[in-house]
């Protein structure tokens, strides 16, 4: 039996899923209703039904929540994340990128040892289904810009700023 969860995050509404294999989904919940969207994902990856399970989920969603209050900056979970193998090498290639710092889609290209697919690694970047765990928001445009995630910008944006502060020294009065 496969099993999810919906957190509350400061970027939103997160599903969370998996099965005994490992964690096979985070996504962000952009409506009402997509939950069931999300679910009917999560099975077609496991092949079995989706059951609601916040204790399954626990490891998964209380590391979630460390990362958001800055007490987390890797994360300990097993994942299983379903795609091409070229998708599953990218998706690989993102674990490498440390908190608080990124890459451009040619870094992570070249990684995977396909240095002239940086629209390929962005295609797959963007069909990452473990989103911040697999940090996809960490992947920049060449010149250091904000491009393409599909959580939003705005969620990138928020979600690099967080790591960054947390990496800033405290400062003394």
């Amino acid at each position: 039996m496969s099993y999810c969860d919906i957190i509350d995050s400061p970027v939103g509404r997160l599903f969370v899923g998996g099965s005994g294999a490992g964690l096979h989904r985070i996504e962000f919940v952009n409506e009402d209703g997509e939950e069931a969207v999300l679910a009917a994902r999560l099975e077609d990856d496991c092949g079995e039904p989706a059951e609601p399970d916040p204790r399954a989920a626990a490891a998964a969603t209380t590391q979630l929540r460390e990362y958001f209050t800055g007490a987390r900056r890797e994360f300990e979970l097993t994942l299983a994340p379903r795609g091409t193998e070229f998708q599953l090498s990218v998706w690989k290639a993102l674990l490498d990128v440390p908190y608080g710092e990124t890459a451009s889609y040619g870094e992570i290209a070249a990684a995977v040892g396909r240095p002239s697919a940086s629209r390929a690694v962005g295609a797959a970047n963007g069909r990452n289904p473990i989103s911040i765990v697999a940090p996809c928001h960490r992947i920049v445009g060449a010149n250091g810009s904000l491009t393409g995630y599909g959580g939003g910008l705005d969620r990138k944006a928020w979600l690099l700023n967080l790591e960054a502060s947390a990496l800033r020294p405290a400062r003394v009065a």
